[in-house]
């Protein structure tokens, strides 16, 4: 059951990492078309900050994809649920709400 959670979690994190980098070229091609100048143009600062903004969500889907595959492994290793600081369990209600937790909530 839990195997499955996380897969689900990977693959909506993998569905937005398509999202958002659609929408990240679509951004880029439409600055590249276009010869507007961020810093004097009206709209330039709403042009920089999407491009900050899609970039960042890009970065922290990536990274939750690669957190569940580190919690999978951890899965197929045995220790998934082990604090990686104390080696105790983690709470189940820290692993329900971050499945890939790799610390307890003291160590972390």
């Amino acid at each position: 059951m839990l195997r499955d959670d996380l897969s689900r979690l990977r693959a909506s994190a993998e569905a937005e990492v398509s999202v958002l980098a659609q929408q990240l070229e679509a951004l880029f091609s439409a600055s590249r078309d276009s010869n507007a100048d961020d810093e004097h143009d009206p709209e330039g600062a709403t042009i920089g900050f999407e491009r900050a903004q899609l970039t960042a969500l890009l970065a922290a889907a990536r990274e939750r994809i690669s957190e569940v595959d580190d919690a999978l492994g951890r899965m197929d290793t045995g220790t998934y649920g082990r604090c990686d600081g104390c080696r105790r369990p983690i709470a189940e209600e820290r692993l329900a709400a971050r499945p890939f937790a790799r610390r307890c909530i003291a160590c972390a």
